[in-house]
């Protein structure tokens, strides 16, 4: 055990409402026994907890009253929840819901309510897979709770948005989503986690759960578009049902650290999972994706697709690992991550691993690492378009198809100019790909 969280695992208890104490003190004495992971464990081989070695506080309720008009996020339309340091802004969420949908904060949430959470939340975290849940449940003193009816579609997204804002001190935050979806249910969910472009010292825990019934369909996507000092170390947890269907998109932009674990559990006969994610680090940052896809029962498939652009002196690490259990006959999987290197100093760390138990299985994966293509390069000059423009068209179109693949229409015109804008130093290099 480190003393960095001291000050929030100390003020952490009289901020959350009494149902939650349990919760807190089992996440407490867990995390007494926990370890921080070196650069000796396998897991984290390639990624420093250097960034967390300091002092972080909670930040004061003058959070709520934060400017954050800068901050770019997606206008979406639907029910809308913004937090700004961990502290929610009523006056910027939109809670007008349809029939069929609970859209509450842990604070709010009444006796049924409550118990709904305490029963679910947890559930989906398989053992020993995220080093810092023991640590999100032990500050955990709001969180949001998401959960859609039996056979009730949502058609507009929910939008869920954390803020941070730089002015304090070095600060942190406790994140926790819980999404439940009913029998044939169906949704979209919008996670966003963004920061002024001076962002200072942030440190945010956050975990996502996602519990699919039978039949249930979810769109999920989460950015994470902070930048400059923020450190992210969060997870997502899914747990599949029967012949459910979980579709998720993942962005990293670069920042001091980002490092997220993606694991999602099959445990229900027919249940598929499409995951497609893009990494974008520049400068001396780190990014860190750790997947696994668990295939426990027969009859399950997955996609996932990863990739990313890594420039400057940054670092990436891609860790995708498929685990097919004894009893998974006739599983279909597919992993494929593709990187691109746009400096001689960036660095990029890829390990695709199949873990195989079952022996009427259809498992592919592979990874790959290069560097601009000099032919397309050299095409594209010698047709009139600038090195710089060329460059641009090039680093972009080695992501637009995922980008392409984003089904809701306004997060995708959301995308286009954010990523364009990525690559281009001057807005007259996006002419050709906006």
């Amino acid at each position: 055990m480190v003393d960095f969280m001291q000050r929030p695992l100390a003020q952490a208890s009289s901020a959350a409402p009494a149902w939650l104490q349990d919760i807190q003190s089992r996440g407490r004495d867990a995390w007494k026994d926990t370890r921080l992971p070196t650069r000796k464990t396998e897991a984290w081989k390639y990624t420093s907890l250097q960034p967390l070695q300091q002092s972080f506080a909670v930040p004061g309720r003058d959070a709520a009253k934060a400017d954050v008009s800068a901050i770019n996020l997606p206008q979406l339309g639907g029910p809308t929840l913004v937090f700004t340091d961990g502290v929610y802004r009523a006056e910027l969420s939109s809670t007008v819901l349809p029939s069929g949908l609970t859209l509450v904060r842990f604070a709010d949430a009444d006796a049924a309510q409550a118990e709904q959470i305490r029963t679910a939340l947890g559930s989906a975290l398989l053992p020993g897979r995220h080093v810092f849940a023991p640590l999100n449940e032990a500050t955990l003193a709001d969180g949001v709770f998401l959960q859609v009816a039996a056979n009730a579609v949502v058609e507009q997204p929910v939008h869920i948005a954390w803020l941070t804002t730089g002015q304090h001190e070095a600060i942190s935050i406790t994140q926790r989503l819980l999404v439940c979806l009913g029998a044939n249910s169906q949704a979209t969910v919008v996670e966003t986690y963004a920061n002024k472009a001076t962002g200072g010292t942030a440190f945010t825990n956050g975990i996502t759960e996602l519990l699919l019934d039978r039949g249930a369909r979810l769109h999920h996507y989460r950015l994470q578009l902070e930048q400059g000092g923020a450190v992210h170390i969060g997870g997502v947890h899914a747990r599949l049902g029967a012949d459910s269907l979980l579709s998720g998109f993942h962005l990293a932009l670069g920042s001091a650290l980002k490092r997220i674990d993606l694991v999602v559990d099959h445990q229900g006969p027919g249940a598929h999972c499409d995951l497609d994610g893009i990494y974008l680090p520049r400068g001396t940052e780190t990014v860190d994706y750790h997947t696994c896809i668990e295939h426990s029962v027969p009859n399950c498939t997955s996609k996932e697709r990863f990739r990313g652009i890594i420039a400057d002196e940054a670092t990436a690490v891609f860790n995708g690992r498929i685990h097919i259990h004894p009893d998974a006959q006739k599983t279909r999987a597919e992993l494929s991550n593709k990187n691109l290197l746009t400096s001689n100093k960036a660095e990029i760390n890829t390990k695709p691993e199949l873990e195989i138990y079952a022996d009427d299985v259809q498992c592919a994966h592979g990874a790959t690492v290069a560097q601009l293509d000099p032919l397309a390069l050299h095409y594209l000059r010698t047709r009139g378009v600038p090195k710089e423009e060329a460059e641009v068209m090039l680093s972009y179109g080695f992501i637009n198809e995922l980008v392409e693949a984003v089904a809701e229409p306004g997060l995708q015109a959301f995308l286009k100019p954010l990523l364009a804008n990525r690559f281009a130093p001057e807005p007259r290099l996006t002419r050709h790909i906006l």
